[in-house]
Formats: structure tokens, C-alpha cells, sequence
């Protein structure tokens, strides 16, 4: 989010280091917790929208080429992808799951004030809600669920993340979305298609 100082503009995003902090700031063994870490670090992780992760069930994850994913994640348009679950989410996800005694179903369950689990699911506001309360645990202000799926998209893409395969993983038609995300810039000093190797060599 260009640090701190950017909160509740439209172009939020963490650091890695606030990103660590945010999911942090759910941890404990009470199932609100750790439900809450589940749903955040699916948003940061893998860069789910809001709507998309209350879809989401236990059963969806598979291992394909040694990898969890969520195979077939119906996105927004209707919008088909595979979408990579880090080791660190799945993680967090078998917490939730062990800790509730899901065996199958909806993944985002509510709870009730006993602490008990609830239900077949719940709404995206929820999704929004729980973000919230952890951005002002964090003193991080105003804090939207899709300012983590932004952050998942520049944290990739710092990591040297190849532009194509980020427009894969957020489910973007167009790569120009992707692009905006980033807030990427052609170069046209120094441009990509400078040194490929194609350049006669120097007599």
C-alpha cells in the first residue's frame, strides 16, 4: 500500500512485512481466530476476491503437480482459473478445518457467540468485516479485502513474478487489469526487448 501513509486510497497495498503482521494479528487457538487467519491468508496468498472465497469448499483443494490448488475457481464474469495454495496458507486452512471438525462443505463458516460453528456459510460482508477488525488491530486504518488481493498481485510481482502468470492467478482477462494492479510502466529506457541476444555482436 505504499506504506502505512496510503491507507483507504484506492490503491492500498501491504509490504510483506505489514501482510505478515496483518495475518498475525489472528493468532490463538479460539476458532474466531483462527478462521480469521484462514480467510486472510487466502486473500493475501492467493489473491481471491471476497465473493469468491465464501464459494470456496473443503473438498476444492487437490494436489496437482505436487501443488495444492483450487481447481476450476468460478471467478467473476464466470471466469474459470487453477489457483496455487502456498504451503503457508494450506497451513492455515488444515487449521481451520482440523479445528472445526469440517469434513466437508463450505470452507468460511460463522460463529456464534458461544464459539461454537454455525451454519453453511456466510456472506462476502463478512469477508470485509473480519479484514477490518484486523486492520485496526494492526493500527493500519482503513483496510479493504481487495486491497489484499492488490497486495498478492505486487508482492508477486516484486518477487520477480512474471506478468502473465500473475494475470493467471488473479483470474484477469485483460492483462491491462493486471498492469493496473502493479501500477506498471512501459520502459522505454533500458525496454525490455533491448537485450535479447538478437544484437549483432560488436566488431
Amino acid at each position: 500500500m505504499k506504506g502505512a501513509k496510503r491507507l483507504g486510497h484506492v490503491d492500498n497495498w501491504l509490504s510483506a512485512e505489514q501482510g505478515r503482521t496483518l495475518v498475525a494479528a489472528s493468532s490463538g487457538q479460539q476458532l474466531r481466530a483462527v478462521r480469521n487467519k484462514a480467510v486472510l491468508a487466502m486473500l493475501m496468498g492467493c489473491g481471491l476476491r471476497r465473493a469468491e472465497i465464501v464459494t470456496v469448499k473443503v473438498e476444492d483443494f487437490q494436489l496437482r503437480e505436487d501443488h495444492w490448488v483450487l481447481p476450476d475457481l468460478v471467478g467473476k464474469g464466470g471466469h474459470m482459473r487453477t489457483v496455487p495454495i502456498p504451503a503457508w496458507v494450506k497451513s492455515a486452512v488444515d487449521a481451520w478445518i482440523h479445528s472445526a471438525n469440517l469434513q466437508s462443505g463450505i470452507l468460511s463458516r460463522a460463529i456464534v457467540k458461544t464459539g461454537k460453528v454455525w451454519g453453511t456459510g456466510f456472506t462476502a460482508k463478512v469477508i470485509g468485516s473480519i479484514v477490518r477488525q484486523a486492520a485496526s488491530d494492526c493500527g493500519f486504518g482503513v483496510l479493504a479485502p481487495h486491497d489484499l488481493r492488490r497486495t498478492c498481485a505486487r508482492l508477486c510481482h516484486q518477487a520477480g513474478g512474471e506478468l502473465e502468470q500473475i494475470q493467471f492467478l488473479l483470474g484477469h482477462v485483460s492483462v491491462q487489469t493486471t498492469e493496473r494492479y502493479l501500477e506498471c510502466k512501459q520502459r522505454l529506457r533500458n525496454a525490455v526487448n533491448d537485450q535479447t541476444g538478437l544484437e549483432p555482436e560488436p566488431p
